[in-house]
């Protein structure tokens, strides 16, 4: 049985949940989905510029932890990116 997963501390809700290449209809893309933990890591490191030490003391979650939060975001980002996929940001309703 995998552990619970832990709240941890969302400071920003985007106005915009989706990014898409233009001029491509949305039936023709796949998608990549970015939790709203990983959209957060990325506001408070390349956005806010805070140090990773900094940034997950204000998700309330480990360094390593903030660390793999991030890897996996810029992994799905790049992705879409280099393979023309649409983004789409996954909004928890309980958060």
């Amino acid at each position: 049985m995998p552990r619970p997963k832990l709240h941890r501390k969302i400071r920003f809700r985007p106005n915009v949940t989706y990014f898409k290449p233009q001029g491509v209809p949305m039936r023709f893309l796949d998608v990549v989905e970015l939790t709203i933990e990983e959209v957060e890591a990325i506001r408070l490191k390349n956005i806010k510029g805070f140090e990773q030490e900094d940034a997950a003391k204000k998700m309330k979650t480990s360094q390593s932890t903030f660390q793999r939060i991030l890897s996996s975001a810029y992994k799905k980002i790049s992705s879409a990116l280099i393979n023309g996929k649409a983004i789409k940001i996954q909004i928890d309703k309980k958060n």
